[in-house]
């Protein structure tokens, strides 16, 4: 091997080296352009059957909607993709692990697994839909208060399941949270603190019904 330095103008038979990569480079950057010019919008084949779609009417977080939806969406895909609440999270994105639970009429669903056609004449819930305007709901700050959150991603899933336990049981045990919240998986492996999150919820929301009833 020549430890001399190359000569870019030295020619290889009638093209130097810099021509040749001056030529290949733009042949490139035209092919490159040329592909993202013609890339179809509809990627369907020729001929291929318009899917169909379905017009539904929702309640989302306490707004009636009147949607037409793709027959194949998820509601998840309604929900973040075409309503823009990202407050859903998708994990595992088939059924497994509760990040994407919402309620429907007040039961907790993985919205990852269900179609957003069967939502018609429903009401969903997010976790947008717990905080009145400024104000949290007292599941949220209870989970603020004792640090259940972590990395946060399973938080909002964890929240919407306690929701629904907490609409049907106000006074839970501890293990009716763990058993309500067995379908919600945590990565951090945070489940004490959200369990001493759910149960001190519980327990304000009792007081202040108490209070309530003693005015």
């Amino acid at each position: 091997m020549s430890n001399e330095a190359e000569d870019p103008t030295a020619r290889d038979g009638d093209v130097t080296r810099r021509e040749f990569l001056e030529v290949t480079s733009a042949a490139l950057v035209v092919g490159a352009v040329t592909s993202v010019a013609a890339a179809p919008q509809d990627r369907r084949p020729p001929g291929a059957p318009v899917r169909p779609r379905t017009t539904i009417r929702v309640t989302v977080n306490g707004t009636a909607q009147r949607l037409d939806v793709d027959d194949h969406w998820t509601l998840a895909e309604l929900l973040r993709d075409h309503l823009r609440l990202t407050g859903t999270k998708l994990g595992c994105e088939r059924g497994e692990c509760g990040a994407c639970t919402v309620l429907i009429d007040d039961t907790p669903v993985y919205a990852c697994s269900y179609l957003a056609a069967w939502t018609d004449g429903r009401s969903v819930m997010t976790v947008e839909g717990l905080a009145r305007g400024n104000t949290l709901d007292p599941l949220q700050e209870a989970f603020m208060t004792h640090d259940a959150p972590q990395c946060g991603f399973c938080t909002s899933g964890q929240l919407m399941s306690a929701k629904a336990l907490l609409n049907r049981n106000p006074t839970p045990t501890p293990q009716d949270v763990r058993a309500a919240l067995a379908g919600n998986l945590c990565r951090c492996a945070n489940y004490n603190r959200i369990v001493e999150a759910v149960m001190a919820a519980s327990t304000r929301a009792g007081a202040g019904r108490a209070s309530g009833g003693a005015e």
